[in-house]
């Protein structure tokens, strides 16, 4: 929104909070148990569920696309997956939490001592009760996460591992909502899809985007809105490399990531300091119960961004052209487990 729009929500400060925070809340639960990738069936039965709440334009790109220098990959989906112990019970279970699994792990159903399996398990040792989010989405693997607690109760012997999953030439699937302001020139704010039952990243981003969607379809504005909900680095570079001649009619950009927790908010300044975006943010930022954390802009690329402003699109575009500099992404640690909603 302008200043000039900001101007006009400041009388509904407070007003319907309560139920807002419920229905982001129960929104939220919704979406939690889908098993999301950067493709597959969890992305599509997440854009399928936003578009209850406002319609969603559903887009879906071919395996082998090529978009800049990187290619679309196969599409993935899993429907089980499992550790079983001598006894047959199972000891790390997919459909208890869909974190134990490596997300793009290939399929395996083999039998193996612990010491095998123990090069296929992942743990946080400082966070002992937390299950990792790990990823494999560049390099054909397969593996498990666990608690450190679960991996110590561990006994010597044989385990039934299986992963039911499969990789196909499919399609990589992403949603956009278009509102049109007076202006052709677009304010996109966007938020990634891929992550599987993480609350705050990032479903907070997901049910955030939504409903301010949804409120600001009802309003007259200055500037026309895209929304975006798509997989992190991959989705970005595939968007531009698709809309590159419409980068000259976004003037903003905000990324909403992690906006579900306790903490404060943070908001990430555009390189000039005194953008509009950044005067406007002033007026939220303002209403905040703590102080919030601002975030000097910057030439810092990152795959999911903090909420940044103003150069998204050319920080997106220099992650686009120079990919080729540096490696694909590797398997990463140290996210854990957020509480589910009850």
């Amino acid at each position: 929104m302008t200043e000039i729009e900001v101007e006009n929500y400041g009388s509904h400060k407070g007003e319907n909070a309560h139920e807002m925070g419920l229905a982001l809340h129960n929104f939220i639960s919704q979406l939690y148990p889908f098993c999301r990738s950067i493709t597959g069936d969890g992305v599509r039965k997440t854009l399928e569920t936003i578009s209850q709440i406002i319609p969603v334009t559903v887009y879906e790109v071919s395996t082998g696309t090529k978009v800049f220098d990187w290619t679309i990959p196969e599409e993935w989906n899993i429907q089980d997956a499992f550790i079983k112990n001598s006894e047959g019970i199972r000891i790390v279970d997919f459909k208890q939490s869909n974190l134990h699994v490596v997300n793009y792990s290939t399929p395996v159903h083999e039998t193996m001592h612990l010491s095998e399996l123990k090069k296929h398990l992942f743990t946080l040792p400082d966070k002992p009760d937390w299950i990792p989010y790990r990823t494999s989405y560049y390099k054909k693997d397969w593996g498990f996460c666990l608690t450190h607690n679960q991996l110590n109760s561990l006994k010597d012997g044989q385990y039934d591992v299986c992963i039911d999953s499969s990789f196909k030439k499919g399609f990589m699937t992403y949603g956009e909502i278009f509102i049109q302001g007076m202006s052709t020139d677009e304010v996109i704010i966007s938020a990634h899809i891929c992550h599987p039952s993480l609350c705050n990243d990032n479903l907070s981003g997901v049910a955030i985007a939504a409903h301010l969607a949804k409120l600001l379809s009802t309003k007259k504005l200055k500037y026309s809105y895209r929304f975006l909900f798509m997989p992190t680095t991959i989705g970005s570079i595939n968007w531009l490399s698709t809309n590159a001649t419409s980068v000259a009619r976004i003037k903003h950009g905000l990324i909403l990531a992690c906006v579900g927790d306790a903490g404060m908010t943070t908001y990430k300044r555009s390189r000039q300091g005194n953008a509009e975006i950044d005067r406007t943010m002033r007026w939220p930022c303002g209403y905040q119960a703590r102080p919030p954390s601002i975030v000097e802009g910057s030439m810092r690329l990152s795959k999911h961004g903090t909420i940044c402003s103003c150069n998204w699109i050319q920080r997106l575009k220099m992650r686009a052209c120079f990919s080729h500099l540096s490696p694909k992404p590797v398997p990463r640690e140290g996210r854990g487990r957020r509480p589910q909603p009850n």
